[in-house]
């Protein structure tokens, strides 16, 4: 996870002189591949631990976002990305298996930057992940990142296509919406789960991705946070474990509504046919909602 570290670092010295919002904005072309490279066993091990999967023979459906994550840095913190990577919300992630893949597979892994879209709180970026064996493509992904900002126009994209602010509710880290009591239509619960306040220590530890409010505290706060938060990414890994038969999963989506601040008690509910499922408090708040399009059994 050298290259992370470095990435990290190199985030937070280029952030101060970048400016969201830019109208003549533009992505980097650049795609990053990682050689195709087997799965090292022991972090894999780790990683299954901690969100809950089983040991079914295939990687876990979120692994090669992990896997690919350091590209993802690096190409967010080079010069040529408009955006400080400081700051982004992981907001969305839509993930699509073409197939099972198992970890003595050589994978090679390429991240690139889609496109720029106006949101109602500032600039999104959408990265695109594309895991290869032997040529063929076998999983891939796309992920929403905003960074929040002043509009100074409200119809035009910087950079891109315009988008009247996203997908309706979408909320993002920091907003505060009532809660209530889950609605008597709401998704049963099908388990609770306590996370613990290291949650976000030990993932980090485990995935390479040690951004400070997901650490402690201290290192939460001054990005806004009392407390620590977990892992958007732990969340939607942990709901698809629970969920299980990832091998009749086509495609799914995720959204993350509100930050799961630590220590926490939390509901995964789901219907029946595992086809919509979200992660809320006691008191109702969605912190994740998404949807899985399933095989015909």
């Amino acid at each position: 996870m050298t290259s992370l570290t470095a990435s990290l670092a190199r985030g937070a010295l280029t952030s101060p002189f970048k400016r969201a919002g830019r109208p003549d904005a533009t992505l980097p072309p650049d795609r990053l591949t990682r050689p195709a490279a087997p799965v090292a066993p022991g972090p894999l091990a780790a990683y299954g631990r901690i969100c809950g999967f089983t040991a079914s023979g295939a990687l876990p459906l979120t692994y090669p976002h992990v896997l690919a994550f350091p590209l993802t840095m690096r190409l967010m913190t080079g010069r040529a990305f408009p955006l400080p990577v400081l700051g982004l919300v992981h907001t969305w992630i839509e993930i699509t298996p073409h197939r099972a893949v198992q970890p003595t597979e050589p994978l090679e892994l390429t991240v690139y930057a889609q496109e720029l879209s106006s949101h109602r709180r500032g600039t999104e970026v959408t990265m695109t992940t594309e895991a290869r064996v032997g040529g063929e493509l076998v999983w891939e992904s796309r992920s929403g990142y905003l960074s929040r900002h002043r509009r100074a126009t409200p119809d035009n994209a910087p950079g891109g296509r315009a988008t009247p602010g996203g997908p309706p509710g979408r909320a993002t880290v920091g907003q505060s919406p009532a809660t209530a009591p889950p609605a008597a239509d709401a998704l049963p619960a099908r388990a609770e789960w306590r996370l613990p306040g290291d949650l976000g220590r030990r993932y980090g530890a485990v995935s390479g991705d040690r951004n400070p409010i997901h650490l402690h505290p201290l290192t939460a706060r001054p990005f806004g946070f009392p407390r620590a938060i977990a892992h958007g990414m732990w969340t939607v890994a942990r709901c698809l474990a629970e969920a299980g038969d990832p091998a009749g999963i086509r495609s799914v989506r995720a959204e993350f509504k509100a930050p799961v601040p630590l220590p926490a008690t939390v509901t995964y509910a789901a219907d029946a046919p595992g086809k919509t499922f979200e992660l809320r408090n006691a008191s109702g708040r969605v912190h994740l909602s998404g949807t899985a399009s399933r095989k015909a059994s």
